[in-house]
């Protein structure tokens, strides 16, 4: 087999020749290294190596380059080669741009020039790049396929749990050829159908059979462990992170999949480090990888159903007759959208009403005109993304405007976007519809037409479960340290325990959190700090 490629581009004759002698100085005996002097000249390349089938290693692309810049370059580079390693070579003035490109093609490094000695600056980079290319499963992703109704709340469920866990797969309609005979060969089972690659076939599964079969993980590895997280959102996932990292054998127990409400989120704007936004998805995906990284375990798809204390161990109980110990917990379940009262939308959802952003749906919404309801910033977010795709996106706010519960930017944004209206003093009174939701009556009885409604209202905790084993609020969110009643003998809570020692909260399911994604990954990483100084005088 020919060796893998290593590929270079840079619009400027000296340097590019320099970087391709640096390269093979090193890396001659193991890797091709190509070189190019223009964007489009190396995409060529690129296409040229993909027609003999040669694979690519790592891209290495100057950021300043007339006709294509480098993250241009990248970015449909990617396409090609999307596992190959992105490293953009800039000057010491081009930092804020190679920071943006980060969020643009994910990049993996940036190279600040020039890096002599080499042996110090460059080649330790490169290693480290080659050294995530071979580790990197780079088989194409598996054909899994999914068959259902358009209408089907399950078959929607079902595309939304692949899709917010990061699974690709082809979404067929029952009516098409190719669907019609998937059915037949499987016996006309029940509906949603899924087939995975091998040809296992899985009619109308639950969430933990899709699990296993798609290769997340369902149980635990252990009975025991230094500490659990419960809930995969931001507050969960910084948790997990910063645990695992710091030597607690962590684990992370999520109900449907990581990134809770934030991993909904069509864009985030306002989160540090990512000045040009990122999407709910995308961060909760890169930290999930972080935490599998640090060796935390990711269990998906196990409902906590209980929480006891057994002498000092702290035991959670699962849904499936499961039970987990650890020294400590961390209560991070988050929230999830209020319910909307209007007769006739429960019995619509996954069918034109959707809580949150349903990933799997947007898609759908071309040409269409969409509802949105709410007027806090994931609504705002939600309304600018499906504006791209909409004719024309109604956001429905309860309130006389906008600017009292959305921020500052996001409130810009849309005042910016002509296919956006805002209704203020508006609320949904009634939905109805057969198959799937046909129309709205709005606030004063008004009747309009709607096939689409996205619902982003209010915040309700995910804590019935917990019963009397910590104390809570009259609308169910966790009392930690201060906001706890004054204690007797003994020693006061620290700053985000529970009433009981050990137990922890961390973002929005904690009373009086703020309820913004830094604040949560904040609060999951201050609560781990607290846990070893739990740990440390238990």
């Amino acid at each position: 087999m020919s060796k893998p490629v290593i590929l270079t581009v840079d619009d400027d004759p000296g340097v590019s020749r320099a970087v391709a002698r640096d390269l093979r100085r090193r890396y001659a005996e193991r890797y091709r290294v190509v070189r190019a002097e223009s964007g489009p000249q190396a995409l060529a390349s690129l296409r040229e190596l993909k027609l003999r089938g040669d694979d690519t290693a790592v891209l290495m692309a100057d950021h300043r380059m007339p006709e294509m810049t480098g993250v241009e370059f990248l970015e449909e580079a990617m396409d090609l080669y999307p596992y190959a390693r992105r490293v953009l070579l800039t000057a010491y003035a081009d930092t804020d741009a190679a920071i943006r490109a980060i969020n643009v093609v994910d990049l993996d490094h940036y190279l600040l020039k020039p890096w002599n000695p080499p042996e110090e600056k460059f080649y330790p980079v490169i290693d480290a790049q080659l050294d995530a290319w071979r580790g990197t499963d780079r088989r194409p992703p598996a054909d899994l396929r999914v068959v259902g109704h358009r209408w089907s709340a399950r078959s929607y469920e079902v595309r939304d749990f692949l899709a917010r866990n990061q699974v690709p797969y082809t979404w067929l309609l029952d009516t098409s050829p190719e669907a019609a005979e998937l059915i037949k060969a499987s016996g006309a089972p029940e509906l949603p159908l899924v087939v995975t690659a091998d040809g296992t076939v899985l009619p109308a599964p639950t969430d933990a059979e899709l699990a296993s079969a798609v290769g997340l993980v369902t149980v635990p590895g252990a009975a025991f462990y230094d500490l659990i997280v419960v809930g995969g959102g931001p507050a969960g996932l910084g948790a997990a992170v910063y645990g695992a990292s710091e030597g607690l054998r962590t684990v992370l127990v999520e109900r449907h999949a990581s990134g809770g409400q934030a991993g909904q989120s069509s864009r985030i704007e306002n989160y540090l480090g990512f000045p040009d936004g990122v999407s709910g998805a995308q961060l909760a995906d890169r930290a999930r990888r972080q935490a599998e990284k640090f060796g935390a375990e990711l269990i998906t798809t196990a409902e906590v159903t209980g929480l006891d204390a057994r002498g000092q161990a702290r035991v959670v109980q699962c849904s499936d007759g499961t039970e987990i110990a650890a020294h400590a917990v961390i209560l991070a379940t988050g929230v999830s959208y209020r319910r909307l009262p209007a007769p006739g939308l429960d019995d619509l959802i996954g069918r034109g009403v959707y809580y949150g952003a349903a990933m799997a749906e947007t898609p759908d919404c071309v040409n269409e005109e969409v509802y949105v309801v709410g007027g806090a910033n994931s609504a705002g977010q939600a309304a600018v993304n499906l504006a791209r795709l909409a004719s024309r996106v109604h956001l429905l706010v309860r309130a006389d405007g906008l600017e009292r519960s959305m921020s500052h930017y996001l409130v810009e944004q849309i005042a910016a976007i002509p296919n956006i209206e805002v209704h203020p003093n508006t609320e949904v009174t009634a939905g109805e519809g057969g198959d799937r939701l046909e129309r709205l009556t709005l606030t004063g009885g008004r009747t309009v037409d709607a096939h689409w409604l996205f619902v982003f209202i209010g915040a309700q905790p995910h804590t019935e479960w917990l019963g009397g084993s910590v104390d809570r609020d009259e609308r169910g969110f966790v009392l930690t340290g201060p906001d706890l009643p004054a204690s007797g003998p003994g020693r006061p809570p620290y700053h985000l325990e529970t009433s009981l020692p050990g137990v922890f909260a961390a973002g929005d399911v904690r009373a009086n959190s703020i309820k913004r994604v830094a604040s949560a990954v904040g609060d999951g990483a201050m609560s781990v700090a607290l846990v070893h100084r739990y740990l440390e005088r238990s």
